[in-house]
């Protein structure tokens, strides 16, 4: 069990583009302490085979561990762009010197930089493609694996985290007197996007072959409730094709191996949740897996009217 004051929340932009792209986390202003058993402590991750090195800046190593994810699933890394760097700063600045997590900022206010995310990167000298993303965590740790762990874990923040076009990145991160992290990733690209993946291809997550999966997830920590009227769930299960690819959906199931049955899960899908890309799919199992076991999961759909059927297994921790 870990003690967290770590909520998430996902926004909805003006913008179709956005509105599909842009996740946030956290709270600063939120006085509540709610425990959960849904982290994975940062220690653990260090340990993780192949993970990078620990820097002990949050910034520095909140991006390695999201390219660090993306590599594991076949995503080509996110180029550290230092202009994308200067505005996810001032974004978390501008975020603990007000208390607050949002995308957007409010004129007047300390530390504003830009209403948008747009209008930040602009200011800081960067000219973005019409795909941009943005993902927020505010939580009272320091550790730059945990919370880039925790906003892969929430499925929403996953969508924007994995989106194979993204070819550049920024990071910034602020830490008020109380130890309350503010950690903001900026995702784009410039004149181009990144190579994606190929016609009819998908990734998914947990991968093949994935060991010390979480076996929960709180779902009232993220914002829109990915699943109502429940909140520890299942951990989320994936896949993720180029923004504007179609997946559609013959099957999506997932079983404990040795059981007869498959789990009961929530689908995400872009014509069931208007909050899911229609370049994704979700599937959260409505109970908590068991430790130490072995998951088999098959997809069967269409990727771009292409049939793709996948089959695959993980272990939780």
């Amino acid at each position: 069990m870990i003690a967290s004051s770590l909520r998430w929340k996902h926004t909805l932009p003006a913008l179709l583009i956005a509105a599909l792209l842009s996740a946030c986390g956290g709270g600063g202003d939120n006085g509540s302490n709610t425990t959960l058993n849904t982290s994975t402590p940062a220690g653990q991750l260090t340990q993780e085979p192949g993970a990078p090195a620990l820097s002990n800046d949050i910034a520095t190593d909140g991006f390695n561990w999201f390219n660090y994810r993306r590599s594991q699933i076949g995503l080509a890394p996110l180029v550290r762009n230092g202009l994308i760097d200067n505005a996810a700063l001032g974004h978390s600045n501008y975020l603990n010197s007000n208390n607050t997590v949002a995308h957007e900022q409010v004129v007047g206010k300390p530390g504003f930089t830009g209403v948008k995310l747009g209008d930040r990167l602009a200011k800081a000298g960067y000219v973005a493609t019409s795909l941009q993303g943005e993902v927020i965590a505010g939580a009272a740790n320091t550790s730059g694996f945990y919370l880039a762990e925790e906003l892969i874990t929430a499925i929403y923040h996953r969508f924007v985290i994995f989106e194979p076009l993204f070819k550049e990145g920024g990071a910034g991160a602020a830490v008020n007197t109380s130890g309350y992290a503010y950690f903001t990733t900026d995702l784009a690209g410039n004149s181009r996007l990144g190579p994606g993946l190929t016609a009819g291809q998908l990734v998914v997550y947990p991968f093949s072959g994935q060991v010390k999966v979480a076996t929960s997830f709180s779902s009232n920590n993220e914002s829109p409730d990915p699943v109502p009227n429940q909140d520890v769930v299942g951990y989320p299960i994936s896949v993720h094709a180029n923004y504007g690819t179609p997946i559609s959906v013959t099957t999506f199931s997932v079983r404990q191996r040795g059981a007869g049955a498959d789990l009961t899960v929530r689908l995400l899908k872009s014509d069931n949740d208007e909050h899911t890309p229609v370049s994704a799919a979700s599937i959260i199992p409505l109970a908590t897996l068991s430790a130490n076991t072995v998951y088999d999961v098959s997809f069967i759909g269409k990727v771009n009217g292409a049939d793709v059927t996948r089959s695959w297994s993980f272990t939780t921790r």
